[in-house]
């Protein structure tokens, strides 16, 4: 028996078939987890964007676009679409906190998880603030392309550009990144 295509799951989907819904999930929901982690360097935040993510896919699942068989370039524009969500609610939420008056507790001893964590966290801000300093144009290229491993193709898609233009942007920026990271570590 083939496996099927994520076009013909979608087609189930739109149907509201939730068991083909969930084998859209299980193939996907890694690669939307990373790509969100990508964005926002945060394990927690990039669980709750993924989860949004396929919240909305599910409620939006009429207007989805499946590029060459797959649903993942869509699921991933989803996801960074949650992602900016989630940046603004964090922003209210981060402004009324200030607004309380400081708590006094004493923090307590973080466990080995959390401290990798917070490790994992710090370097990725680091790499996502490299990132963030890319031309917006060259920044979606190398987010879809290389750290999501959507194709040239799927990519020049999804931007509404050639492949041609989607590989001088990931090239592009790679460059960008390189000697950025390069001065640092001078």
């Amino acid at each position: 028996m083939s496996r099927p295509t994520d076009g013909e799951l979608w087609t189930k989907v739109r149907f509201g078939d939730q068991s083909a819904f969930g084998v859209v999930f299980d193939r996907h929901a890694k690669a939307v987890y990373n790509h969100c982690f990508r964005l926002t360097a945060s394990w927690s935040v990039a669980e709750d964007a993924t989860q949004a993510t396929f919240l909305i896919a599910w409620r939006r699942r009429d207007r989805a676009r499946v590029l060459d068989g797959s649903v993942l370039p869509w699921l991933l524009a989803v996801a960074a679409n949650a992602v900016r969500d989630e940046r603004r609610s964090a922003r209210r939420w981060l402004a009324a906190v200030l607004r309380l008056p400081p708590d006094r507790d004493d923090a307590t001893e973080l466990a080995d998880e959390v401290a990798g964590r917070v490790d994992d966290t710090r370097r990725m801000r680091a790499v996502l603030h490299a990132v963030r300093r890319l031309p917006r144009a060259e920044r979606e290229a190398l987010m879809l392309c290389v750290w999501s491993a959507v194709s040239y193709a799927d990519a020049a898609a999804l931007l509404g550009i050639t492949e041609g233009a989607v590989r001088s942007r990931v090239s592009r920026a790679r460059g960008r990144l390189t000697r950025t990271f390069e001065r640092s570590e001078k």
